[in-house]
């Protein structure tokens, strides 16, 4: 059997490389589409947990809240610090409080709203932004004296 040449080989050499740049530069759009998918992804998951996360500490301090009219603030007093300085996770979040039921036994709920920011990433067919919202519900304590 006759061995390669030097002169056969590096052509066949040179015929894979062009064939490796070829899948390269096809393939580099595909795989940046995917990075910045998962990017979104992770931000979209972020800011449900950070918004699950507020709602609660927001509905727990809204239920030991002196009076109905008080439980507005300490919930947002609560969930402000949970959801301060997440950028795009959640660039603008509402925290609304349902006192109706606030009475010894009862229960207060509170719902926390952000909007989660998708434009920076350019994806084609993810949505400029989404809204992620969640709701807590607390008991009063039963035994607790309501003014």
């Amino acid at each position: 059997m006759k061995s390669p040449t030097r002169g056969e080989g590096s052509e066949h050499s040179r015929c894979e490389r062009g064939s490796f740049t070829v899948e390269l530069v096809l393939l580099t759009p595909v795989l940046v589409v995917f990075a910045l998918l998962a990017i979104g992804l992770g931000r979209y998951e972020l800011g449900r947990e950070q918004v699950i996360g507020a709602a609660r500490a927001a509905a727990e301090a809204a239920s030991v809240a002196p009076t109905a009219a008080d439980a507005q603030s300490e919930a947002i007093g609560a969930a402000t610090p949970v959801t301060q300085g997440l950028g795009h996770t959640c660039s603008a979040f509402d925290v609304t409080t349902d006192a109706s039921g606030f009475s010894p036994g009862g229960s207060v709920s509170v719902t926390v709203t952000c909007r989660v920011d998708f434009s920076d990433l350019l994806v084609p067919g993810l949505a400029g932004t989404t809204t992620v919202s969640a709701v807590q519900v607390a008991p009063i304590d039963p035994y607790r004296s309501v003014p």
